[in-house]
């Protein structure tokens, strides 16, 4: 009697599988990319107006710090009851009506009158935001195997560099645009960014399809051959992993890979919240249209990285090795940025915050691959909510640390703040580097034995 994994390593040869899943990438996956994009770009484009709402708003730099991080606590604490609503209510409902509501809550920035404002807005885009990127990970977990996961995961990921690719020159564009109407700039380019979202929410509700037995894009064949795949590949996790919320929430799989998430958020919006600044500081510029420029490349370089690399990391022993030589070159590049930037050479610099960059994001993927390959059902609900939902408090942290660091050991460059989040890129190595020694999971099998994409 064949074992399940020899049973997905026969249903992967199929072509009829493999037409299936190129069909629910072509239909599903720009969507999921437009909802991330949006995002992300409503989640950072605060770093451009950080200037400007100290002049215009007296946000100081404390109140400023705060209100970046402060997100994530919003985010947290209802990151767990968005994902199990979402089962409720089905993806395509729930994500929509997160992006409406997180649109008009962006675009509220427009009317900040003071820090107060700024810090309980910053909070409750968080609350309203929360669920959406957890939700999207189950969400692809359900319609993908665990052979072609990571490779949607990179595709998904790339909304972070298209977001700032295009969302940095966009940003300091309407800035600049904003400021020959009776609005300031800062406060054009929070609407109409905002706006965005909510148009966003509304078409997902035309594109998205809750599973493969609704897509009317999927034959009576391609149907089967795919929720067959992915029942074997549930019934292989159920029998690996945790079963329910509370098993989840206490597994220490779970708790160990929040960790390394929590590391990589500190790197990643750390650098993310003031790479404009950053950037302006190393061209002697102030933030406007060239610095947005500037600040593309980095995403641009970013977004070829994560998409080869997601399609390499297709075995454990490959997703290992791309993810902990990611994490040495983010926490590598980060320093060499922050040493660029105290010693005057900006070539150097935007070349290592472009490296940095590129690392984080191509990590990213690789590391929602291990959770997703041993949480189903309900545990996947509060497994991922919880992983994303602790993990990003990185970004809460990361402001506040380099912002404090900086101010107990000030250097014109700001030095110190950056070297800090290089640290914790390294302790996310050594800890991914070291699932080598976990005893052999069956749900392991599924991405080595799986042939899916080959």
């Amino acid at each position: 009697m064949s074992s399940p994994t020899q049973a997905i390593d026969v249903l992967s040869t199929s072509p009829v599988l493999k037409t299936a899943i190129k069909k629910a990438a072509k239909h599903l996956m720009p969507m999921l990319i437009i909802l991330y994009f949006v995002a992300f770009l409503d989640r950072t484009n605060v770093g451009f107006a950080e200037a400007a709402l100290k002049v215009d708003r007296g946000v100081s730099d404390g109140a400023f710090a705060l209100g970046a991080g402060i997100f994530f606590i919003g985010y947290a604490l209802f990151e767990i009851p968005s994902n199990l609503l979402l089962k409720k209510f089905g993806a395509k409902f729930w994500l929509a009506r997160i992006a409406v509501t997180w649109g008009i809550t962006a675009a509220a920035f427009a009317f900040v009158t003071d820090e107060k404002m700024f810090i309980f807005l910053r909070f409750l885009l968080g609350v309203t935001e929360a669920g959406l990127f957890p939700g999207v990970i189950m969400y692809l977990a359900a319609w993908f195997p665990n052979k072609v996961r990571v490779q949607m995961f990179a595709l998904f990921y790339l909304a972070q560099p298209f977001s700032q690719m295009l969302g940095a020159p966009l940003s300091g564009g309407l800035i600049a645009l904003g400021e020959g109407t009776a609005w300031r700039g800062w406060q054009v380019m929070f609407f109409a960014e905002g706006m965005l979202a909510v148009v966003a929410g509304v078409a997902a509700l035309y594109f998205l399809i809750n599973s493969p037995q609704d897509a009317k894009f999927l034959n009576t064949e391609e149907k089967h051959a795919l929720e067959t795949v992915m029942a074997t590949e549930d019934a292989v996790r159920t029998a690996d992993g945790p079963n329910g919320i509370w098993a989840a929430m206490a597994n220490w799989k779970v708790w160990y890979f929040t960790v390394i998430y929590f590391c990589l958020q500190i790197a990643v919006y750390g650098t993310t919240f003031y790479l404009p600044q950053q950037v302006a500081s190393l061209l002697g510029k102030k933030v406007g249209w060239e610095v947005g420029v500037v600040s593309a490349i980095p995403w641009l370089v970013g977004l070829f990285v994560c998409y080869f690399a997601g399609r390499a990391a297709n075995t454990v022993l490959r997703r290992r090795n791309w993810g902990t030589l990611c994490y040495l070159a983010t926490g590598v590049f980060i320093l060499g940025s922050a040493w660029a930037g105290a010693n005057g050479q900006p070539i150097l610099g935007i070349a290592c915050i472009t490296f940095a960059v590129a690392s984080f994001l191509t990590v990213g993927p690789i590391t929602w691959a291990y959770p997703t390959a041993f949480l189903t059902g309900s545990a996947a609900a509060a497994g991922i909510g919880l992983i994303n939902s602790l993990g990003n408090l990185g970004g809460f942290v990361a402001p506040i640390m380099r912002t404090n660091i900086n101010a107990s050991v000030p250097t014109p460059s700001g030095a110190w703040g950056v070297v800090s989040l290089g640290v914790f890129a390294f302790l996310a190595a050594a800890m991914l580097f070291s699932t080598k020694f976990f005893k052999g999971a069956k749900s392991d099998q599924l991405l080595d034995n799986s042939t899916v994409g080959h």
